[in-house]
């Protein structure tokens, strides 16, 4: 219990797939001026993450890596060339079913999204997600916990950053930094409160 405690600890703050990595910074940057939006957004994210993960582990593990269709009487077979090309489908065809769930439950959200909801499908965090799992040689439970601790962790984020950037309207924010060079500037600031959490020993 205390490894996947570690390892979702891990992933929501000392390896924040967005403020650790810089993986999905597009959406991050453009959805984060709306808190309505930046919560929507990083709910769907953290769906996504989370269902992508173990998926594309299991599609890796038994059809696509190295000797993975040894149990079809193929162990030569080495398919781990199309990892890329099969992770970025599993991951498009479930933004599209988030798309349709948000669509027919929540249509004002849907609108708030806008373009960022079917672009989540290149989401890049998502695809990093994927990958790290496997190059990290996590077992099915590690990637599902992994999946959804980056989730929660680009979710924390967004919602950090929307929160400051409402806050924001009512400062008196130096003229050559507004818009993008102060929002550059929090999000230094928000790596490094999270990478603090780095001097934990787990």
């Amino acid at each position: 219990m205390e490894h996947y405690i570690s390892l979702i600890t891990k992933a929501v703050f000392i390896e924040n797939i967005l403020l650790a990595y810089f993986l999905g910074m597009c959406s991050f940057l453009a959805i984060s001026k709306k808190v309505d939006a930046s919560i929507g957004l990083g709910f769907a994210v953290t769906f996504v993450l989370t269902i992508t993960a173990p998926t594309n582990w299991f599609i890796y593990t038994f059809f696509i890596g190295k000797g993975a269709l040894t149990w079809a009487g193929l162990p030569e077979i080495d398919l781990s060339f199309l990892r890329p090309i099969v992770f970025i489908a599993v991951i498009a065809a479930m933004v599209q079913l988030v798309e349709m769930i948000i669509d027919r439950f929540s249509p004002a959200l849907y609108q708030n999204l806008g373009i960022f909801l079917p672009l989540i499908a290149v989401n890049c965090s998502i695809l990093g997600g994927s990958l790290f799992l496997v190059e990290r040689e996590y077992t099915l439970l590690e990637s599902t916990v992994f999946g959804f601790g980056s989730g929660l962790g680009w979710f924390l984020a967004i919602i950090a950053m929307a929160s400051i950037r409402y806050r924001l309207r009512y400062s008196n924010v130096p003229i050559k930094l507004r818009g993008i060079g102060i929002t550059m500037l929090l999000t230094g600031l928000l790596s490094i409160a999270f990478m603090s959490f780095g001097g934990i020993q787990l």
